[in-house]
């Protein structure tokens, strides 16, 4: 029989990428999460990490027992929750989310469902999608609204095959200039054209996203501000600092004295979504999602 404490110390391990960090956040000494490790091995007969100086990497076993922890952690949270609900009569949803997806989508969405079903009560935690695709996996949180550019969901170690992924909206990203800006009055503008201008960036995945394309363009953007919050990096556009690269759903509330332009096409694009386990079965979970796929229809509609 497999030991679930033992599943608990490899995905630690898997997340960490090493038996120090991994004894740290599971308050362990190293220690005993390698021997927690070696008796995993011994009795699946099959190593589960490759060990080097670098760190650690999971085998083909490994990954595989790494989905099945997540698995099975999903599923102790979830009887949890139904226990839980045996003894309250209320239903207990736990939502992740971005900050500007959240505060676009998530307002009047969680005003109906606690309208409609007045026994339910929701918990939003808020996290980049790094943050909180995996927690979904775990089973400590119900549902992600999260996003993604060009590249694979950051659901973590192991493949993703856990979650199902609904598409939400399309959101592209915008180049926001003062208004008096020599570029202010374009219709659009190649990334290229803005190579000698400093940069205000309030999302660190937008800048690894502009630095990438910079890199191809031939540039090295002077970078002036990092923020998380894209309020943040308009007001200091508005205040003279730099340029700034901003997704349609982050222009709001308006900022006076700005200007938006598109970014010619192909440009760069927020994929927005939400993620849940994609063996489903509660239907205030379904009912959550569907009410998303509205609000977000009517805001593309709009």
């Amino acid at each position: 029989m497999i030991d679930v404490q033992r599943l608990r110390v490899l995905r630690a391990v898997a997340e960490h990428g090493s038996f120090n960090r991994a004894a740290t956040a599971l308050r362990l000494t190293p220690s005993a999460v390698s021997q927690q490790i070696a008796a995993l091995e011994r009795g699946l007969g099959a190593r589960v990490v490759d060990r080097s100086t670098r760190g650690v990497v999971l085998t083909p076993a490994g990954r595989i027992m790494v989905g099945a922890a997540e698995t099975v952690a999903a599923e102790l949270a979830h009887a949890r929750r139904q226990v839980d609900r045996l003894g309250t009569g209320r239903t207990q949803l736990t939502v992740g989310t971005f900050t500007s997806g959240g505060r676009l989508l998530l307002p009047d969405v969680l005003a109906r469902l606690t309208a409609e079903h007045p026994g339910t009560v929701v918990h939003v935690r808020e996290g980049e999608p790094e943050d909180t695709l995996p927690l979904v996996r775990q089973g400590a949180v119900d549902l992600a609204l999260a996003y993604h550019f060009d590249g694979p969901l950051p659901v973590g170690p192991g493949s993703g095959s856990g979650l199902e992924w609904t598409p939400l909206l399309e959101d592209p990203l915008y180049v926001v200039l003062p208004q008096g800006h020599r570029f202010a009055g374009r219709a659009a503008l190649d990334l290229s054209e803005l190579a000698g201008e400093p940069w205000v960036l309030g999302c660190l995945r937008t800048e690894a996203y502009l630095r990438r394309y910079a890199e191809r363009a031939g540039f090295e953007p002077e970078v002036r501000g990092t923020t998380t919050d894209y309020f943040f990096a308009r007001s200091l556009v508005a205040a003279g600092t730099g340029i700034s690269l901003i997704p349609s759903i982050a222009l709001g509330p308006e900022v006076p004295g700005l200007r938006a332009v598109p970014v010619s096409a192909p440009g760069p694009v927020r994929h927005v979504g939400v993620a849940v386990l994609a063996r489903g079965g509660r239907p205030h979970v379904t009912a959550l999602v569907e009410a998303l796929r509205e609000r977000a229809a009517r805001h593309a509609g709009g």
